[in-house]
């Protein structure tokens, strides 16, 4: 596959680290448009150290997340005025073309192209999600059997983006429709899975098995009466039972899934399970109930906390957050319940927030090392009534705070046109 070099970044060599994307080359002031990359040990550096190359092109859309660091940023915006000068007479590239840009344009272009290659990578990973969920509900319902293989690929993809950058991931399955609630929670499992997967460091494999049993952990659902399943009421003490009834078909069902690990199997049969015995199908308690099963439990209430359902709105993340630290410890694992609040942020991507100015916005990416300041796609103004120039305002760099979360169904004006990248 060919690179773009105008997609990326130029930085000295001494700033290349591992998990960065590296689109060319230069070495005695000739560009090579080299075997393009992801930069995966110090072995690889120190030999492009040997081999005389003094600076390289980075691509930020394809780089794993916080390699390309504000260091960089800052190196760019000092050597501006060096770089426009530079430029005027760097032609002395290879044949394959002028790649001279200054350094603001290269960094100005490859964020907003970062922008548009993410979301549109994002939503073409959720709707193959959302395509094989629905395969696979047909086909359990058929009593067909089912090979994991034909899910690999998709979980491979699934788990490549969120090394890259969860945020576009999570910006795109923040968008929900109720009539389709159990493909995208399954969806939206299966990504936050991965996502709090990644953030506990757990092995390539496991992430790639977690993100198989979120697609399947509801598979039990479809034999539930849509009458119990669907009712926009509070359900009697029969018709729980019949919801629980779910997890038993699922074992049933999940025997012709051929190839399922352990570990998707549990998330599967286990995320209704408590940490004092309480849950259901099988009472475990406590270490009975293994890593991947709790964190499940955790991220599945989550989500349905945070969904609109045929009986109830989807609250905010901060609502929900409060809901999990009350069922802990003794239904959810405490430890990993911060954990998850951790990981996905106090304000996660993909939430509505009102800022101390008036303006509301959804939180567009976020911010690692200040988690309170990431930045935010502005859209309508609370103050003024009115609708606004959209603007991204990065949080780190202004004295605007954000003020509350917002519920979707609690802003008087739709939100979800402002989903798309404009």
């Amino acid at each position: 596959m060919q690179y773009d070099i105008h997609n990326s970044i130029k930085i000295p060599i001494e700033m290349l680290a591992i998990g960065m994307f590296v689109t060319a080359i230069e070495r005695t002031k000739r560009v090579n448009l080299t075997n393009a990359g992801r930069v995966s040990n110090d072995h690889s550096i120190a030999q492009l150290v040997t081999n005389g190359v003094t600076f390289v092109w980075v691509d930020v859309a394809l780089s794993a997340e916080g390699s390309v660091s504000g260091e960089i940023d800052a190196f760019l915006r000092q050597n501006e005025t060096s770089n426009e000068t530079s430029n005027e007479t760097s032609n002395e590239t290879s044949s394959e073309g002028d790649v001279s840009i200054t350094a603001s344009e290269a960094l100005a272009k490859s964020k907003k192209q970062s922008r548009f290659a993410q979301h549109k990578r994002a939503s073409k990973i959720i709707r193959e999600a959302k395509g094989l969920a629905q395969k696979l509900i047909n086909q359990t319902f058929e009593g067909k059997t089912i090979d994991v293989v034909n899910i690999d690929q998709w979980a491979d993809d699934l788990i490549e983006l969120v090394a890259i950058n969860s945020d576009a991931l999570q910006c795109i399955s923040a968008l929900r429709n109720k009539d389709k609630y159990l493909l995208e929670h399954s969806v939206n499992v299966a990504f936050l899975l991965v996502n709090f997967g990644k953030y506990l460091q757990l092995p390539q494999d496991t992430l790639k098995q977690l993100a198989i049993g979120g697609i399947i952990h509801d598979i039990g659902k479809i034999k539930v009466d849509d009458k119990v399943l669907l009712k926009p009421s509070r359900l009697t003490p029969e018709e729980f039972d019949q919801i629980k009834l779910h997890q038993v078909y699922a074992k049933q069902m999940i025997t012709n899934v051929r190839g399922l690990s352990h570990v998707a199997r549990d998330v599967c049969l286990m995320h209704h399970e408590k940490l004092d015995g309480k849950g259901y199908p099988l009472g475990l308690k406590g270490e009975q109930i293994p890593l991947h099963g709790r964190m499940t439990s955790i991220v599945d209430i989550y989500d349905a906390l945070t969904s609109d359902r045929c009986y109830k709105k989807g609250m905010s993340s901060a609502e929900a957050f409060k809901i999990l630290l009350g069922l802990a410890p003794h239904h959810l694992d405490q430890t990993l319940v911060y954990k998850f609040i951790n990981c996905i942020g106090v304000y996660p991507v993909g939430a509505i927030v009102e800022l101390s100015d008036g303006r509301v916005g959804i939180v567009w990416s976020s911010n690692q090392l200040k988690p309170l300041k990431p930045e935010v796609k502005c859209f309508y103004s609370r103050k003024y009534k009115r609708y606004l120039d959209v603007t991204y305002v990065d949080l780190k760099h202004t004295s605007v705070n954000i003020e509350r979360a917002i519920a979707p169904y609690n802003l008087e004006i739709n939100a979800t046109p402002f989903f798309d990248l404009k």
